[in-house]
């Protein structure tokens, strides 16, 4: 996420970063390098300029405060007014009674508004709400379908929606339906268009003076850059839009919606979707972008995440398996899968500080662990239990059914044996720490591929 952005804005802040004083010339130095790093990450034009001149007028006009050096007083300058650009600070859905509080999702076709609201339902649910889902897009072929699939999925209630009935009658139905039913939180899924149009427009007033909705949330694929904010812009204008979802950001994202939608509508972000599985939606907050965008990490996400994913039983069973030598590779693999759905390894240790540079080196592929997952689901139940068990000959066969070598599954099991007396020595201490050295470990010498 934002990789490209975060490689360009670095390059154009490595000069002044170790700066003794800054200057007119220096700052105006670096000012034009972070102009052609947004520009080129499509961000609007005015929000660039207003960006600049913030950034200029606090460079120019305050004293560096002691202890540090002038450089790290302007990338702390320009974080600021990143987090500013961005909102400031994260802004909660508004989910206050009268109950069922109602969430609209609009947007363009083709921007994610169904598998986002599947998303946002499982992340409501997971927090202890009672969820109603609403299909209202009776023109795509098969919308209400897949809503329907996905809330069976997610054990989430979904209304009865038919592709022969009125968008706004729908919606009205699925109101009562969601009072009934003691729902929380009704987020309803209407349709799009591949444009603006005003027959769209049009019906997704009426459905907003149909059911008062607490929340109207533009959802825009973060792909489209300056296209995504006109957008926005235009349906801000008819609906009034409460706040903004950017799907897609896992993707080659270049960070021009992120950073220009909420300063041209005023509205803020209030969560970006990172991926295809339904978990893979996470609030946003203006001040970690920022420093992910700068290189600086985000460790307060990647704890909630751990927290999230992590059962804290489960680390202490760990714990005492590691301290009496008995962790298996059937307790590796548990962990492995349990770090994956976190989401892309790349990503994960991109929120490390100061791993931006290390990361484009080290080229780290999440099919390391897809092959370590092979070769240990290749062996039987005993052979996960006890690798000692794994002879050459077991070895042939394993390789076979995972695809790789035989260099390959020995090459692992000998790395699981030094990392298990490793593991022996740390489990005195936090055992989430003790599972991050194994996967990293692992992860960083994996089997080569396949045959």
């Amino acid at each position: 996420m934002f990789e490209a952005l975060q490689e360009k804005l670095s390059g154009a802040l490595s000069r002044i970063r170790g700066t003794a004083r800054l200057n007119e010339s220096n700052i105006q130095d670096a000012l034009q390098q972070v102009r052609l790093a947004l520009l080129e990450a499509d961000v609007n034009v005015r929000v660039v300029r207003a960006f600049l001149d913030a950034v200029q007028q606090r460079a120019l006009g305050e004293d560096v405060p002691g202890g540090l050096t002038a450089g790290q007083y302007f990338l702390k300058i320009v974080s600021d007014e990143l987090t500013q650009m961005m909102g400031g600070a994260h802004v909660p859905l508004r989910l206050d009674p009268p109950i069922p509080a109602v969430a609209m999702l609009v947007g363009l076709q083709g921007s994610g508004k169904t598998s986002t609201a599947a998303k946002l339902a499982k992340l409501l649910g997971d927090e202890g709400k009672k969820v109603y889902l609403v299909p209202a897009d009776v023109y795509r072929p098969a919308a209400i379908e897949q809503l329907q699939t996905l809330a069976r999925a997610l054990g989430v209630a979904c209304h009865p929606s038919q592709t022969d009935q009125d968008p706004v009658d729908i919606a009205k139905a699925a109101l009562v339906a969601a009072r009934n039913a003691g729902a929380d939180v009704m987020l309803l899924d209407t349709a799009g268009r591949l444009a603006v149009d005003e027959e769209l427009m049009a019906e997704l007033e009426r459905m907003k003076a149909a059911v008062q909705p607490r929340e109207i949330l533009f959802v825009a694929d973060g792909l489209t850059g300056q296209d995504a904010v006109n957008t926005a812009q235009t349906f801000h204008e008819r609906l009034g839009l409460t706040g903004h979802i950017l799907t897609k950001m896992d993707g080659d994202s270049r960070g021009g919606a992120a950073l220009s939608i909420r300063a041209v509508t005023r509205q803020p972000i209030k969560f970006l979707a990172v991926g295809e599985k339904p978990e893979n939606l996470e609030r946003f907050h203006p001040e970690r972008v920022a420093s992910r965008i700068l290189g600086m990490g985000d460790l307060v996400s990647l704890i909630e995440k751990a927290q999230a994913t992590f059962d804290e039983q489960r680390a202490l069973e760990m714990q005492r398996k590691m301290s009496r030598n008995e962790f298996t590779l059937a307790d590796f693999l548990e962990q492995i899968r349990a770090l994956r759905s976190m989401g892309p390894v790349k990503d994960l240790l991109g929120m490390l500080p100061g791993m931006g540079g290390a990361l484009k080196q080290a080229n780290v592929d999440d099919g390391q662990f897809v092959r370590i997952e092979a070769i240990i689901c290749s062996m039987t139940p005993a052979e996960r239990q006890n690798f000692n068990l794994i002879n050459p000959a077991r070895q042939k066969r394993i390789a076979r059914g995972s695809g790789t070598r035989p260099s390959d599954v020995n090459r692992l099991l000998k790395q699981f044996g030094q990392m298990r007396r490793m593991l022996k020595q740390v489990s005195g201490s936090d055992p989430r720490k003790a599972m991050q050295m194994a996967q990293a470990m692992m992860g960083g010498a994996a089997p080569a591929g396949p045959r």
